[in-house]
């Protein structure tokens, strides 16, 4: 139950202090950023992307039904959609890890930064073909959990905002809190919707 989980997420816990101005206007220098994000969105549904929308985390424009059909007809898993999905994600994590004031430097559309998110390229004979079909609805014990941390989410954001304005510091418990809901987050993306791995993901938030 402890082993490493096969996606791998973790933020660089900031030791400086943040920049209290960017932080205090985030929702508002996040906007570009957020509009290259959503560009992507239109660009993914053309390709049968699913519409994978979070508040910590984005998914906009990940590639699911392309996946699912080729491992449930072919057992193959196409390499250029892996690293489509896979770079995505670790975009998306970038604006969402901004979002949150853990880190207060401007996402990269290619630098991991302070973000770190992997997870293996998987091989499609050794997954199960059939269980693409039914691992959305094997998750919805995680969407549930997942709304209520989010909730908290939202709340210990707020909380981190007032405590860097004040002290230019991201409150360590809070940004464990946070960086442990966005993993959770990516594990259960990892497996229900970019269909990397059969194991199912862990209910808990450390590594």
């Amino acid at each position: 139950m402890n082993a490493e989980y096969p996606v791998r997420f973790s933020v660089e816990y900031p030791a400086r202090p943040l920049n209290r101005l960017t932080s205090a206007l985030r929702i508002f220098t996040a906007i570009p950023i957020v509009i290259v994000l959503g560009t992507i969105d239109g660009f993914g549904a053309r390709y049968g992307a699913s519409d994978a929308r979070t508040v910590a985390a984005g998914g906009t424009g990940l590639l699911f039904l392309p996946p699912l059909l080729l491992i449930l007809v072919r057992q193959r898993y196409p390499r250029w959609w892996f690293d489509w999905n896979l770079q995505l994600l670790r975009f998306s994590n970038r604006i969402g890890v901004y979002l949150a004031l853990m880190d207060d430097r401007y996402p990269s559309t290619e630098d991991e930064q302070a973000v770190r998110l992997d997870f293996a390229y998987p091989d499609a004979r050794e997954l199960n073909r059939w269980l693409p079909l039914v691992k959305w609805l094997l998750a919805i014990p995680h969407y549930i959990v997942l709304f209520f941390l989010y909730v908290g989410a939202l709340f210990a954001v707020i909380g981190a905002w007032f405590a860097i304005l004040f002290s230019g510091r991201y409150p360590r418990a809070i940004f464990d809190y946070v960086e442990g809901v966005i993993r959770w987050h990516n594990r259960v993306v990892g497996y229900a919707l970019i269909l990397v791995t059969d194991q199912y993901p862990p209910f808990r938030l450390r590594p």
